[in-house]
């Protein structure tokens, strides 16, 4: 009776609690669209590697694509583009063209 395993001190979940919030934790791209008002909508682009400068490839999306853009500091997500307008098969396209990230790294969200 007293040798029972099973009451080691073994917390399942402390490795969950030590991950870093720096990366995303899925290493995904994800872009989405969102609803405003009416025919408005907002794509989003969350994910890229901190590496890269976010500011120069809105910079290019916004010439590019003939919209207006930002970046967003997220509490959760980090730092997100914004994009007007539904942009995710240009954003798509974007990326991949300038190599930042792999066709099978992105995931879109949406309608």
């Amino acid at each position: 009776m007293a040798n029972l395993a099973n009451l080691n001190t073994f917390d399942p979940f402390a490795d969950a609690a030590k991950g870093d919030d720096t990366a995303v934790q899925d290493g995904l791209v994800h872009v989405r669209i969102q609803q405003r008002n009416g025919r408005k909508t907002l794509t989003t682009v969350q994910g890229l590697s901190e590496e890269y400068d976010l500011k120069k490839i809105i910079k290019v999306a916004k010439k590019e694509f003939a919209c207006n853009g930002t970046v967003v500091e997220h509490p959760e997500y980090g730092e997100v583009l914004q994009l007007q307008g539904d942009q995710r098969e240009n954003i798509c396209n974007l990326l991949t063209s300038c190599q930042l990230v792999k066709m099978d790294q992105i995931k879109v969200h949406g309608f």
